[in-house]
């Protein structure tokens, strides 16, 4: 067998690494429990119109560019601009944005360790109780930020070991998943157990009402498919990408979608998706896991294996997202834009003082809302939410920078790509377009709380946050070249 062979990976491989990189079971759980048995319209639907022309775009630039490490920033640097110092503001405005998003997640990532942790340790008691029950939401949440720094600590260290861990409890975690779907589907044939939902097949309970309320779920399904951009390295792996990866993005589309039908479907035969608990983002997995494991007659045992995998797997992803989006975003970063201070690295080639600013932007997302809300489940629907509408702001300069490839100065480029999503490129252009505005128009509606304020006591708190936030982070972004700047003359 010659290199050249043994570097090319197949369709079905590259659908089996992608399925692996953008799916999780949490994806099912969280979309279900904000919109019900109507979310296998909504998978449908974004499948369609939104995930398979955004993977299929991220295979071009990655072809595009083959020289590019698959980043937005460095598509957009590597693009031919009619002025020059306009493309390195652009690329470094996304640069930031892609590391800035992942704010909200890393204040997250924690707080659903302790959740995990929380549904661990219950069988260590004797009454069967979290200690996430004992504590007000402002102690769970000086716990939260004493793990961040604790970890953010040990990847300042270099200590990387957790990441084989992490993969382990990943796939752990994942196989449970299809298990949980395959378990739960059979449930009522093999151990008589009712259906939760009434009515579950019928039509009426899979169409939505397009009001602002489900509108505003959107970006939770958005957020839930994101991140295709992952992909794009592989596509210069392939023996022939103009056929075999379309048929590689095809085949994830179709996997994605089966897996969330499936997920939902038996997500809604162990709960009543017309009457679900206000925790169910929060608690919705474990509670999965605990009534599949009564009904096999297993007691709590599967629920004990997922609850301690994912505390695992979550602190995992927590040490890889503090250094790994912190280091591309400085690493490629412009010192025109970036103050040279940032890029500093200790003995373990560590960027200390990103890390700080790091700890203070999540400190803060992690203390200040806890002030202001009273039940841990509230707080941590809202971040979750946040999230929602954070994490897609990056997808967006995504969907521009393929309107940038496929615009006249890159038109050369866009040809010489060993595969093209679209050959006209007007029609290119108004497909990027589309996607980019539908991903603003579903982070907007995300920001809205649920309820109204005759409703939703919070309602008004939780919109400054989710209005004050992304404005503060992304802002940081603009305000960072004239420290720069500054830093520069001294």
């Amino acid at each position: 067998m010659n290199a050249k062979s043994q570097k090319q990976i197949t369709w079905l491989t590259l659908a089996m690494m992608s399925f692996s990189m953008v799916w999780g079971f949490g994806n099912v759980v969280n979309n279900f429990a904000e919109q019900g048995m109507v979310v296998i319209f909504s998978w449908v639907a974004i499948m369609a119109i939104y995930f398979v022309p955004y993977a299929l775009m991220v295979g071009e630039m990655g072809s595009a560019y083959p020289e590019a490490k698959g980043g937005v920033g460095s598509w957009l640097s590597q693009a031919t601009w009619s002025n020059a110092n306009t493309g390195r503001l652009i690329a470094y405005l996304a640069g930031w944005t892609y590391w800035v998003v992942h704010v909200p997640y890393l204040a997250q990532k924690p707080q659903a360790a302790l959740v995990a942790l929380g549904w661990a340790t219950t069988w260590m008691n004797a009454d069967g109780v979290s200690f996430m029950k004992l504590l007000s939401p402002l102690h769970i949440q000086l716990i939260v930020l004493a793990i961040f720094l604790i970890f953010m600590y040990v990847a300042s260290r270099g200590i990387t070991s957790l990441k084989l861990i992490g993969y382990v409890a990943g796939m752990s975690t994942f196989i449970l998943s299809l298990l949980y779907v395959l378990l739960a589907i059979m449930a009522p044939t093999l151990r008589g157990v009712p259906i939760a939902t009434e009515n579950l097949f019928q039509v009426n309970n899979f169409i939505p009402h397009f009001n602002r309320e489900y509108l505003g779920t959107i970006a939770m399904l958005v957020f839930a498919v994101g991140g295709a951009e992952k992909i794009s390295p592989y596509v210069r792996n392939m023996d022939n990408p103009s056929k075999g990866f379309p048929k590689a993005m095809i085949a994830l589309a179709v996997m994605v979608g089966l897996s969330a039908i499936t997920g939902s479907i038996a997500m809604g035969m162990m709960f009543d998706a017309n009457n679900m608990s206000n925790d169910m983002l929060m608690n919705g997995a474990y509670d999965a896991f605990l009534r599949l494991g009564q009904h096999y007659g297993m007691g709590s045992a599967l629920l004990y294996i997922y609850a301690v995998a994912t505390f695992i797997g979550q602190i995992s992803v927590l040490m890889f997202s503090i250094d790994a989006p912190l280091k591309v975003m400085l690493m490629d970063a412009d010192t025109k834009y970036v103050p040279a201070a940032l890029t500093k690295t200790n003995q373990h080639g560590a960027p200390v003082n990103g890390y700080i600013m790091t700890a203070i932007l999540v400190g803060i997302l992690i203390i200040v809302p806890a002030l202001g809300m009273n039940q841990m489940s509230e707080l941590y629907n809202w971040l979750l939410r946040l999230n929602s509408v954070v994490m897609p702001m990056r997808y967006m300069w995504v969907f521009f920078a393929y309107v940038i490839l496929r615009n006249a100065l890159n038109e050369e480029r866009s040809r010489g790509a060993s595969y093209q999503f679209i050959k006209n490129s007007t029609l290119a252009k108004a497909v990027g377009w589309w996607a980019l505005g539908f991903t603003a128009v579903a982070c907007i509606m995300g920001a809205i709380p649920k309820g109204t304020p005759a409703t939703n006591e919070l309602y008004h708190f939780q919109l400054t946050l989710n209005i004050v936030f992304p404005m503060v982070l992304i802002g940081l972004g603009f305000v960072m070249p004239l420290f720069a700047k500054r830093a520069a003359h001294h």
